[in-house]
């Protein structure tokens, strides 16, 4: 298939107060004709063969798959969200409705139309991004993205293909958006080191820059000991002494023992000794 490029100039940089105004994509020009499947997503694709990228018919294929009862399940999820703002479109829909729209050559409309309206909407602009596998093209394209992005599912969704060889540029994008002091681009710096830097190219350091991160925000710190927890199941020996040090905020530190003792991956020796390292109030 042929390769899109996706591209942002200037480069984006984000900043913890001020946002900057999103940035137009230009996609390569690819046209994608839709088959009928004979389900609700006939109607998500409409009368006519073009798929457009402008922003009101992204929205409207969403709104075709919307799923009423599945809404209000999911935005007890996302509490920080106003419940009317989830439309409810199931990820597995959301997915194939993205890389169909990735081949739009107009597609840059709807990822310029910041900020979005509605959580499915974001949730498709995340799986959109990951599609890009050119990586500075991904990173320009989360400068753009990130400091938009409101909810922890969103975050989570962001898995660019870009980064799978981890390329050793990448520590210091997230040591960058780490910084920025946006809530969701610290969760997001925090789960790029965890995806791609706790196996073969792991560095001790990063244990480090990941316990030395303050907040007060519920998301930032539960990505810290999701870390941490994930730490301790690859590179116990290296993730333990900051357990063992308690370097790591009490909640944090608790929370970190909880998921790792939970893991499969953790030894059941390794599991007890832990639950001894558990702080008291």
């Amino acid at each position: 298939a042929e390769k899109w490029g996706l591209l942002c100039k200037p480069r984006l940089r984000i900043h913890s107060q001020g946002r900057k105004p999103p940035q137009l994509y230009a996609l390569g020009k690819r046209r994608f004709h839709v088959e009928g499947r004979g389900d609700r997503r006939d109607l998500a694709h409409g009368a006519h063969r073009e798929v457009s990228g402008a922003p009101e018919a992204v929205r409207a294929r969403l709104l075709a798959l919307q799923d009423e009862k599945y809404a209000p399940f999911m935005a007890k999820l996302v509490p920080t969200l106003p419940p009317e703002s989830v439309l409810g479109v199931r990820m597995p829909d959301c997915r194939s409705l993205a890389r169909e729209l990735c081949r739009e050559p107009d597609i840059g409309l709807f990822l310029a139309d910041l900020p979005h309206r509605y959580l499915d909407e974001n949730n498709l602009h995340a799986l959109i991004l990951n599609e890009e596998k050119d990586y500075a093209a991904a990173v320009a394209a989360l400068d753009a993205f990130l400091p938009y992005v409101d909810n922890w599912a969103t975050c989570d969704a962001l898995r660019p293909k870009a980064f799978k060889k981890h390329p050793p540029a990448l520590p210091d994008e997230c040591r960058r958006w780490i910084k920025s002091g946006e809530t969701y681009a610290v969760r997001f710096g925090i789960e790029m080191l965890m995806t791609h830097y706790l196996d073969a190219d792991f560095r001790p350091e990063y244990l480090k820059e990941v316990s030395i991160i303050k907040s007060n925000v519920y998301y930032v710190n539960m990505m810290i000991a999701w870390y941490f927890a994930t730490a301790l199941a690859k590179q116990y020996e290296a993730a333990v002494p900051y357990i063992e040090q308690r370097r790591l905020a009490p909640w944090t530190h608790n929370k970190t023992i909880r998921k790792a003792i939970e893991s499969y991956r953790i030894t059941d020796e390794q599991k007890a000794y832990l639950r001894t390292l558990t702080i008291r109030e």
